[in-house]
Protein backbone atom coordinates (compact mmCIF):
# COMPACT_ATOMS: atom_id res chain seq x y z
CA UNK A 1 0.00 0.00 0.00
CA UNK A 2 1.10 3.51 -0.81
CA UNK A 3 2.44 5.46 2.30
CA UNK A 4 0.05 8.44 2.57
CA UNK A 5 1.86 11.34 0.98
CA UNK A 6 1.82 14.15 3.89
CA UNK A 7 3.11 11.12 6.54
CA UNK A 8 5.81 10.55 4.00
CA UNK A 9 6.69 14.62 3.42
CA UNK A 10 6.93 14.31 7.47
CA UNK A 11 9.20 11.84 7.30
CA UNK A 12 11.58 13.26 4.53
CA UNK A 13 11.74 16.46 6.79
CA UNK A 14 12.73 14.59 10.10
CA UNK A 15 15.13 12.45 8.34
CA UNK A 16 16.56 15.58 6.46
CA UNK A 17 16.99 17.15 10.21
CA UNK A 18 18.48 13.40 11.41
CA UNK A 19 22.32 13.80 12.99
CA UNK A 20 22.70 11.75 9.31
CA UNK A 21 20.74 14.44 7.42
CA UNK A 22 21.40 17.31 5.70
CA UNK A 23 23.70 19.75 6.92
CA UNK A 24 21.91 22.74 5.10
CA UNK A 25 18.89 21.59 6.82
CA UNK A 26 19.93 20.73 10.41
CA UNK A 27 21.29 24.36 10.56
CA UNK A 28 18.07 26.09 9.82
CA UNK A 29 16.35 27.87 12.92
CA UNK A 30 12.46 29.84 12.47
CA UNK A 31 14.46 32.76 11.79
CA UNK A 32 16.94 31.44 8.85
CA UNK A 33 14.09 30.56 6.91
CA UNK A 34 12.25 33.52 7.60
CA UNK A 35 13.04 34.67 4.03
CA UNK A 36 12.51 31.57 2.36
CA UNK A 37 8.70 31.32 3.99
CA UNK A 38 8.23 34.68 2.63
CA UNK A 39 9.57 33.90 -1.06
CA UNK A 40 7.68 30.78 -1.08
CA UNK A 41 4.37 32.90 -0.15
CA UNK A 42 4.96 35.73 -3.06
CA UNK A 43 5.50 32.94 -5.62
CA UNK A 44 2.45 31.16 -4.81
CA UNK A 45 0.84 34.38 -5.03
CA UNK A 46 2.55 34.94 -8.78
CA UNK A 47 1.58 31.61 -9.79
CA UNK A 48 -2.46 32.64 -8.90
CA UNK A 49 -1.85 35.87 -10.38
CA UNK A 50 -1.08 34.39 -13.78
CA UNK A 51 -3.85 32.03 -13.23
CA UNK A 52 -0.80 28.77 -13.95
CA UNK A 53 -2.93 25.71 -12.37
CA UNK A 54 0.26 23.54 -12.33
CA UNK A 55 2.51 26.20 -11.01
CA UNK A 56 0.05 27.33 -8.09
CA UNK A 57 0.20 23.03 -7.25
CA UNK A 58 3.92 23.19 -7.50
CA UNK A 59 4.75 26.29 -5.46
CA UNK A 60 1.71 25.74 -2.75
CA UNK A 61 4.15 22.45 -2.34
CA UNK A 62 6.99 24.91 -1.67
CA UNK A 63 4.64 26.58 0.81
CA UNK A 64 3.69 23.23 2.39
CA UNK A 65 7.59 22.46 2.86
CA UNK A 66 7.58 25.42 4.78
CA UNK A 67 5.23 25.20 7.17
CA UNK A 68 6.71 21.11 7.63
CA UNK A 69 10.07 22.52 8.02
CA UNK A 70 8.99 25.23 11.02
CA UNK A 71 7.28 22.18 12.89
CA UNK A 72 9.98 19.64 12.71
CA UNK A 73 12.64 22.35 14.15
CA UNK A 74 9.62 22.92 16.52
CA UNK A 75 9.51 19.25 17.04
CA UNK A 76 13.30 18.96 17.49
CA UNK A 77 13.65 21.66 20.20
CA UNK A 78 10.39 19.78 22.09
CA UNK A 79 8.15 22.48 21.71
CA UNK A 80 5.21 21.15 19.46
CA UNK A 81 4.70 18.51 16.23
CA UNK A 82 2.94 18.97 12.89
CA UNK A 83 0.11 17.31 14.56
CA UNK A 84 -0.23 20.05 17.40
CA UNK A 85 -0.46 22.75 14.38
CA UNK A 86 -3.11 20.47 12.39
CA UNK A 87 -5.13 20.31 16.25
CA UNK A 88 -4.88 23.68 16.19
CA UNK A 89 -6.05 24.92 13.34
CA UNK A 90 -9.23 22.17 13.01
CA UNK A 91 -9.96 23.17 16.74
CA UNK A 92 -9.95 26.89 15.84
CA UNK A 93 -11.92 26.17 12.45
CA UNK A 94 -14.16 24.35 14.09
CA UNK A 95 -15.05 27.07 17.10
CA UNK A 96 -15.09 29.72 14.44
CA UNK A 97 -17.68 27.74 12.31
CA UNK A 98 -20.59 27.36 14.55
CA UNK A 99 -22.86 28.28 11.95
CA UNK A 100 -21.33 25.00 10.20
CA UNK A 101 -20.56 22.28 13.60
CA UNK A 102 -22.82 23.99 16.04
CA UNK A 103 -26.18 25.11 16.37
CA UNK A 104 -26.28 28.97 15.64
CA UNK A 105 -27.38 30.73 12.33
CA UNK A 106 -25.59 32.90 9.87
CA UNK A 107 -27.24 33.61 6.18
CA UNK A 108 -24.65 35.81 4.65
CA UNK A 109 -20.60 36.11 4.56
CA UNK A 110 -21.11 39.60 6.28
CA UNK A 111 -22.89 38.08 9.43
CA UNK A 112 -20.46 35.55 9.48
CA UNK A 113 -17.53 38.37 9.30
CA UNK A 114 -18.88 40.19 12.24
CA UNK A 115 -19.39 36.96 14.19
CA UNK A 116 -15.83 35.85 13.34
CA UNK A 117 -14.43 39.21 15.35
CA UNK A 118 -16.98 38.44 18.86
CA UNK A 119 -15.91 35.10 19.01
CA UNK A 120 -11.88 36.66 18.56
CA UNK A 121 -12.65 38.70 21.21
CA UNK A 122 -14.11 36.18 23.44
CA UNK A 123 -10.79 34.64 22.68
CA UNK A 124 -9.09 37.15 24.31
CA UNK A 125 -8.58 39.41 21.38
CA UNK A 126 -8.64 42.93 22.59
CA UNK A 127 -8.57 45.39 19.65
CA UNK A 128 -10.94 44.30 16.65
CA UNK A 129 -7.58 45.08 14.28
CA UNK A 130 -5.54 43.12 16.41
CA UNK A 131 -4.16 40.13 14.55
CA UNK A 132 -2.61 42.00 11.50
CA UNK A 133 1.21 41.44 11.31
CA UNK A 134 2.88 44.78 11.00
CA UNK A 135 5.44 42.89 8.47
CA UNK A 136 2.88 43.09 5.45
CA UNK A 137 2.98 45.29 2.57
CA UNK A 138 1.79 48.33 3.87
CA UNK A 139 -0.98 48.55 1.37
CA UNK A 140 -2.60 45.06 2.31
CA UNK A 141 -2.14 46.04 6.36
CA UNK A 142 -4.22 49.26 5.42
CA UNK A 143 -7.09 46.79 3.63
CA UNK A 144 -6.63 44.61 6.38
CA UNK A 145 -6.90 46.80 9.08
CA UNK A 146 -10.20 48.71 7.70
CA UNK A 147 -11.76 45.00 6.94
CA UNK A 148 -11.71 44.78 10.77
CA UNK A 149 -12.79 47.80 11.50
CA UNK A 150 -15.58 47.78 9.14
CA UNK A 151 -16.67 44.45 10.65
CA UNK A 152 -17.31 45.55 14.05
CA UNK A 153 -19.25 48.66 12.24
CA UNK A 154 -16.71 51.70 12.34
CA UNK A 155 -17.41 51.98 8.41
CA UNK A 156 -19.30 54.50 6.12
CA UNK A 157 -22.88 53.76 5.23
CA UNK A 158 -22.25 54.23 1.46
CA UNK A 159 -19.37 54.70 -0.99
CA UNK A 160 -20.19 58.71 -1.68
CA UNK A 161 -18.74 59.96 2.08
CA UNK A 162 -15.37 58.03 0.63
CA UNK A 163 -15.00 59.88 -2.46
CA UNK A 164 -15.31 62.47 -0.91
CA UNK A 165 -12.76 61.85 1.57
CA UNK A 166 -10.16 60.70 -1.02
CA UNK A 167 -10.75 64.29 -2.33
CA UNK A 168 -10.48 66.04 0.94
CA UNK A 169 -6.67 64.37 1.38
CA UNK A 170 -6.15 65.43 -2.10
CA UNK A 171 -6.80 68.68 -1.36
CA UNK A 172 -4.84 68.37 2.32
CA UNK A 173 -1.77 67.30 0.87
CA UNK A 174 -1.56 70.03 -2.34
CA UNK A 175 -1.59 72.49 0.87
CA UNK A 176 0.93 70.42 2.54
CA UNK A 177 3.10 70.58 -0.78
CA UNK A 178 2.67 74.30 -0.86
CA UNK A 179 3.86 74.71 2.86
CA UNK A 180 6.62 72.92 2.45
CA UNK A 181 7.00 70.77 5.28
CA UNK A 182 7.92 67.77 4.62
CA UNK A 183 7.16 66.09 7.63
CA UNK A 184 3.10 66.91 7.21
CA UNK A 185 3.80 65.80 3.28
CA UNK A 186 4.75 62.50 3.71
CA UNK A 187 2.15 62.30 6.79
CA UNK A 188 -1.03 63.75 4.44
CA UNK A 189 0.64 61.60 1.18
CA UNK A 190 -0.03 58.23 3.84
CA UNK A 191 -3.51 59.77 4.58
CA UNK A 192 -4.46 59.88 0.92
CA UNK A 193 -3.41 56.43 0.38
CA UNK A 194 -5.09 55.29 3.31
CA UNK A 195 -8.77 56.61 1.88
CA UNK A 196 -7.59 55.49 -1.32
CA UNK A 197 -7.30 51.71 0.02
CA UNK A 198 -11.01 51.92 1.53
CA UNK A 199 -12.00 53.33 -1.75
CA UNK A 200 -10.73 50.15 -3.02
CA UNK A 201 -12.43 47.89 -0.80
CA UNK A 202 -15.63 49.53 -1.46
CA UNK A 203 -15.22 48.66 -4.93
CA UNK A 204 -13.93 45.42 -3.85
CA UNK A 205 -11.01 45.69 -5.13
CA UNK A 206 -7.63 44.23 -3.74
CA UNK A 207 -5.12 47.47 -3.73
CA UNK A 208 -2.14 44.96 -3.45
CA UNK A 209 -2.91 43.43 -6.23
CA UNK A 210 -4.39 46.33 -8.37
CA UNK A 211 -1.11 47.93 -7.67
CA UNK A 212 1.08 45.24 -8.73
CA UNK A 213 -1.12 44.72 -12.22
CA UNK A 214 -0.21 48.57 -12.89
CA UNK A 215 3.31 48.48 -12.16
CA UNK A 216 3.73 45.48 -14.57
CA UNK A 217 1.70 47.11 -17.20
CA UNK A 218 4.06 50.49 -16.71
CA UNK A 219 6.96 47.86 -17.04
CA UNK A 220 6.05 45.82 -19.93
CA UNK A 221 5.12 49.55 -22.00
CA UNK A 222 8.34 50.93 -20.64
CA UNK A 223 10.25 47.73 -21.82
CA UNK A 224 8.86 47.99 -24.75
CA UNK A 225 9.71 51.72 -25.53
CA UNK A 226 13.07 51.08 -24.75
CA UNK A 227 13.09 48.51 -27.52
CA UNK A 228 11.10 50.51 -30.13
CA UNK A 229 13.52 53.37 -29.53
CA UNK A 230 17.00 51.30 -29.76
CA UNK A 231 15.68 49.74 -32.79
CA UNK A 232 15.75 53.55 -34.35
CA UNK A 233 19.03 54.15 -32.82
CA UNK A 234 17.82 56.64 -30.20
CA UNK A 235 18.95 56.86 -26.41
CA UNK A 236 16.59 57.99 -23.54
CA UNK A 237 18.77 59.69 -21.90
CA UNK A 238 19.65 62.14 -24.68
CA UNK A 239 15.73 62.56 -25.78
CA UNK A 240 13.45 64.98 -24.79
CA UNK A 241 10.26 63.94 -22.85
CA UNK A 242 7.83 64.96 -25.65
CA UNK A 243 9.60 62.31 -28.11
CA UNK A 244 9.67 59.41 -25.11
CA UNK A 245 5.83 60.57 -24.86
CA UNK A 246 5.62 60.12 -28.43
CA UNK A 247 7.01 56.17 -28.13
CA UNK A 248 4.68 55.66 -25.15
CA UNK A 249 1.43 56.44 -26.63
CA UNK A 250 2.28 54.16 -29.93
CA UNK A 251 3.12 51.41 -26.85
CA UNK A 252 -0.30 52.48 -25.21
CA UNK A 253 -1.77 52.09 -28.31
CA UNK A 254 -0.74 48.91 -29.40
CA UNK A 255 -1.37 47.13 -26.10
CA UNK A 256 -4.58 48.38 -25.95
CA UNK A 257 -5.55 46.87 -29.16
CA UNK A 258 -3.58 43.87 -27.85
CA UNK A 259 -3.55 43.34 -24.36
CA UNK A 260 -1.84 40.27 -24.47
Amino acid sequence: MKQDPFNRLIEIMATLRSPDGCPWDIEQTHKTLRPYLLEETYEVLEAIDNEDTNHIKEELGDLLLQVVFHAQIADDNNNFTIHDVIDGINDKLERRHPHVFGDVIIKTAEEQTAHWEKIKQKEGKKSAIDGVPPALPSLTRAARIQQKAAAVGFDWPDIAPVIDKVKEEVDELNEASISGDRHAIEEEFGDLLFSLVNYARFLKIDPEGSLQKASNKFSKRFREIEKRMKNDNKAMQSSTLEEMDQYWDQVKKAHHLDPD
